[in-house]
């Protein structure tokens, strides 16, 4: 061990238990077209090309963002890596793709290998439940950059689909209707704007901190099973900028999408964020997901066999609007 270097800051033998701890959590994350094991200089994968005609590998990257001063205040850890995977893997799906490796990037004031074995944890849970291989990552401790007890996280997930099947939402037209599924929360968006509200309203923090810190969800499974099924015209992940920037990025020209409000239920986090904040709802749809985390949009005879395609899967799923003449923008209509 390099004394100067700890002297400096960065202890390596910090470094290598943390190593020790991630290989444990990343072996539950496995595929059989892993080739290496954590730690080597590079992650191997084999494509599985035999599955594929004109195969197309599609990457996200993406991080938590402010959301992570809330896991720093409350000491909780174990959640933020699920969110890390989610805002990746969720963006992959959304083009029709199935994610398969996932590599993760922690920076640290000082390195404590047991906060970020606990962090680790929580990327290979969302690993899991997205079924892509945790193959790598790099933990950077950085003393003088980040305080000793914060760090960050950015990650980067490659996924693959056929070429002729990728989803880019050309295929949408008017007359479409659009499905959403829920989301677990606020996800990983507009923690800026919670945080203020936070402290601006002197909220309990211990009392809604939790609810604040439910991981993101995954999309990924339903997602794949029900293009496997059924033609799907477009996907939108409902991520920063919420319905009002999200779902036009699917839209083609000549097309809106017309959201009834009321029809699906807005989680009691929402309404309390509004009553908070004095925001006007529209606003609110243009910061958070509101409670629909993905839309799907499918032709109209298609609505009643996708919903209960997911019911068949035990996910909730509404009909939430339709695609409706217009210059690529979201309208809302009052009633269900």
């Amino acid at each position: 061990m390099s004394e100067a270097y700890k002297q400096a800051g960065v202890d390596l033998s910090a470094g290598y238990q943390a190593v020790k701890g991630i290989k444990e959590h990343a072996a539950r994350t496995l595929r059989p077209e892993v080739l290496s094991d954590v730690g080597g200089f590079g992650g191997l994968f084999a494509v599985p090309l035999e599955r594929y005609r004109r195969p197309v590998l599609v990457s996200g990257t993406d991080g938590v963002g402010t959301k992570l001063k809330l896991a720093f205040a409350l000491g909780k850890h174990d959640t933020v890596g699920i969110d890390l995977v989610a805002m990746c893997v969720n963006d992959v799906v959304a083009q029709g793709a199935e994610p398969l490796f996932f590599l993760d990037y922690i920076a640290t004031g000082r390195l404590n290998p047991q906060l970020v074995v606990e962090i680790v944890k929580g990327i290979a849970d969302g690993c899991a439940e997205a079924g892509c291989a945790l193959i790598g990552g790099e933990t950077a401790e950085m003393p003088g950059f980040y305080r000793d007890e914060e760090y960050d996280l950015a990650g980067f997930c490659v996924g693959v689909v056929e070429q002729d099947r990728i989803i880019t939402g050309r295929e949408i037209k008017v007359g479409d209707v659009l499905i959403g599924l829920p989301s677990s929360g606020v996800h990983s968006n507009g923690f800026a704007l919670v945080r203020k509200i936070v402290d601006d309203q002197a909220l309990d923090l211990q009392d809604i901190g939790p609810e604040l810190l439910t991981p993101t969800r995954i999309y990924v499974r339903p997602i794949l099973k029900l293009v496997e099924n059924f033609p799907i015209n477009g996907i939108a992940h409902i991520t920063g900028g919420g319905f009002v920037e999200n779902i036009p990025r699917v839209l083609p020209p000549g097309c809106s999408a017309e959201i009834k409000l009321g029809s699906w239920p807005i989680l009691p986090i929402f309404t309390e964020l509004q009553r908070c904040s004095k925001m006007p709802l529209e606003e609110m749809f243009n910061v958070f997901n509101m409670g629909i985390g993905m839309v799907v949009v499918v032709q109209a005879e298609l609505a009643e066999p996708v919903l209960e395609y997911f019911q068949a899967q035990n996910w909730q799923a509404y009909l939430i609007g339709s695609v409706i003449s217009g210059s690529q923008q979201v309208v809302f209509k009052e009633g269900a």
